[in-house]
C-alpha cells in the first residue's frame, strides 16, 4: 500500500509561546522565559509552518542580489535629511528624517500621537510622496481630523488596510517617500494564525516592513501601543529592528507634550522635542525653559531652579519639595520626575555629611511641567528644595543650581557645564551654585558662579 506524499504547499499550525519581551519562542509555558528572566511574559501563539520555499518580496526599489563586498568598496555618502515641517520633531529625529529608516512611536492613548503624523505628513507631502495607511480608524475619521486642524492635505494619499503584503504592494505602486502605520498593532500577515497584536504576528509585521523601507529608501514611521507600565507593547525585539524609537510623553492633565528619543542610529539619544496640544493640534515650543520655569512674584520655600541637560540642549526646570511632620511609623518618600530611590539616599547623605535629620518628616518632590528628570545632576537641586522647604526659608528667585552628590558628601561635576551656566545666564539668573570643577574659567558678566566642592559649603552659602 502507497502512502500518499504531503504537497510541498501544504500548511501546518503549530502552537509555541512567545515571550512579549525578547520574543523568543518556547514549546510549552513556563513562569518565566529562559532567555530573558521575565515572569509571566510566555504568550500563546498559533504559527503556520510550510514546507514550499519561502522566497522574500523583492519591490521594484531593490537595488538587486546580495553580495559579499570588501567595506572599502562601499560608496560613503551624506545621509538625505527630509524636514518634517517641525523642528523639534526634526531634533528629535538627528536634524531630519533619514530615507530609508524605521521610526516607532508610542505613547498613552489619546496623547496625540495620530495628530502629530497627520500634522507632518500634510507638511511633508508638499515635498515628497507620502502615505497614511490607518488601521484603527476609518479613512473618514483622518480626514476630518485633518479638516479640524485646518491643514492642506490636497496630495496626502491615504488607506485603510491592515494585511501587510497588501499594504506594500499598494504602497510599491505609490512609491510614497514617506508611509506612516497607524498602528503596527493592528497590522498582521497571512503567513501566522495568529491573531493581530500577538507577539508573532507584531514581530513578522514590522519586519516586512522594515524589509521594504531599506530595499526601496522610504522612511516608514510605525505607531506602536503601550501597555500599563508605559513601555512598548509587542515583543522588545521590535525596538531592535526599527532605527529610532520615540516615546510620547505627558499628562492628561496637562496640554504640554514630549517626544523623547531613547534609541536613534542617526542622532543623540535622549533628545527631546516640546509641543503643546492646542485646538488646532500640536503647536512646538521652541523656548522649554519658559514653560518650565514658574516665576513667582515672592520668593517660595522649597523651590529651586535646576538646569538640566536633554540630549543636546540645555534647559531649565522648577523642582519643588514639600517636607512636613510624618505621623507614620514609615515617613513617606515620594518623586514625581524624579527617581524615588535616589531621593532616599540623597537624604541619608544630607543626615551624615550635612547634620540635618528629616527621617521624622514626609518628602514630596516633584518637577513642575511633567518632566521626567534621570540624571544626577539634579541631586543639588533636590538637597536644596528640600532643605528650604524643611526650613521655611525661600531661596533667591536668581539662583539655579546643578551638580551631583556623591555618597562622601562631595559635590562632583556634571558633564557640558559650561552650556548649563550659559543657558541660565540667557535666562536672567544672576547666582548660579555649580560644582568646583565645573566652574568656568573666564567670569561671566552679569552673572555670580559661586563653585562649590562639598554639600556644607553649598548649605552655608544659602
Amino acid at each position: 500500500m502507497a502512502i500518499a506524499k504531503k504537497p510541498a504547499g501544504n500548511k501546518a499550525n503549530k502552537t509555541v509561546f512567545s515571550c512579549s519581551e525578547c520574543g523568543t519562542q518556547a514549546p510549552k509555558w513556563a513562569g518565566q522565559c529562559g532567555d530573558c528572566g521575565a515572569w509571566n511574559s510566555l504568550i500563546e501563539d498559533i504559527i503556520t509552518t510550510s514546507s514550499g520555499k519561502n522566497t522574500p518580496p523583492r519591490y521594484s526599489g531593490y537595488a538587486g542580489e546580495s553580495e559579499v563586498c570588501n567595506i572599502t568598496d562601499v560608496s560613503v555618502i551624506d545621509d538625505v535629511r527630509i524636514e518634517t515641517g517641525f523642528s523639534e520633531l526634526d531634533r528629535v529625529l538627528g536634524d531630519g528624517l533619514v530615507q530609508g529608516s524605521a521610526v516607532l512611536i508610542g505613547g498613552d492613548p489619546g496623547i496625540g500621537k495620530s495628530t502629530l503624523l497627520i500634522q507632518a505628513i500634510a507638511s511633508l507631502s508638499q515635498r515628497v510622496g507620502t502615505l497614511y495607511v490607518t488601521g484603527e480608524e476609518s479613512l473618514q475619521q483622518v480626514s476630518l481630523r485633518a479638516h479640524r486642524l485646518g491643514l492642506s492635505t490636497d496630495k496626502v494619499r491615504l488607506l485603510s488596510e491592515t494585511q501587510v503584503q497588501r499594504i506594500l504592494a499598494l504602497a510599491d505602486k505609490e512609491k510614497p517617500g514617506v508611509l506612516v502605520i497607524d498602528s503596527i498593532q493592528t497590522v498582521y500577515t497571512d503567513q501566522l494564525n495568529s491573531a493581530p497584536g500577538s507577539v508573532s504576528q507584531v514581530r513578522e509585521s514590522a519586519a516586512h516592513l522594515v524589509q521594504y523601507a531599506k530595499q526601496t529608501g522610504t522612511a516608514i514611521f510605525l505607531v506602536g501601543h503601550v501597555t500599563k507600565e508605559g513601555a512598548l507593547a509587542g515583543p522588545r525585539v521590535l525596538e531592535h529592528m526599527v532605527d529610532t524609537v520615540l516615546y510620547f510623553e505627558g499628562d492628561a492633565s496637562s496640554r504640554f507634550r514630549v517626544i523623547r528619543a531613547v534609541k536613534n542610529r542617526f542622532g543623540a539619544v535622549n533628545e527631546v522635542g516640546v509641543f503643546a496640544m492646542g485646538d488646532k493640534g500640536l503647536r512646538e515650543v521652541s523656548n522649554p525653559s519658559a514653560i518650565f520655569v514658574s516665576r513667582h512674584e515672592t520668593p517660595v520655600s522649597g523651590s529651586v531652579i535646576m538646569v538640566t541637560r536633554e540630549g543636546t540642549r540645555p534647559m531649565l526646570v522648577e523642582v519643588q519639595a514639600l517636607v512636613a511632620e510624618s505621623h507614620l511609623p514609615n515617613p513617606r518618600r515620594v518623586t514625581v520626575g524624579l527617581d524615588q530611590n535616589r531621593l532616599a539616599m540623597l537624604l541619608a547623605v544630607l543626615q551624615r555629611h550635612g547634620g540635618i535629620t528629616m527621617y521624622d518628616q514626609d518628602v514630596f518632590v516633584n518637577v513642575v511641567g511633567g518632566v521626567r528628570v534621570t540624571e544626577t545632576a539634579a541631586d543639588l537641586a533636590v538637597i536644596l528644595a528640600a532643605l528650604s522647604s524643611m526650613r521655611d526659608k525661600p531661596l533667591p528667585n536668581d539662583l539655579a543650581v546643578f551638580g551631583e552628590i556623591g555618597l562622601a558628601g562631595e559635590i562632583r561635576p556634571v558633564q557640558n557645564g559650561q552650556e548649563r551656566i550659559k543657558e541660565a545666564a540667557q535666562h536672567g539668573y544672576k547666582r548660579v551654585i555649580v560644582p568646583l570643577a565645573n566652574k568656568p574659567a573666564k567670569p561671566i558678566k552679569g552673572l555670580e558662579v559661586i563653585a562649590v566642592q562639598r554639600l556644607v559649603e553649598a548649605i552655608e552659602h544659602l
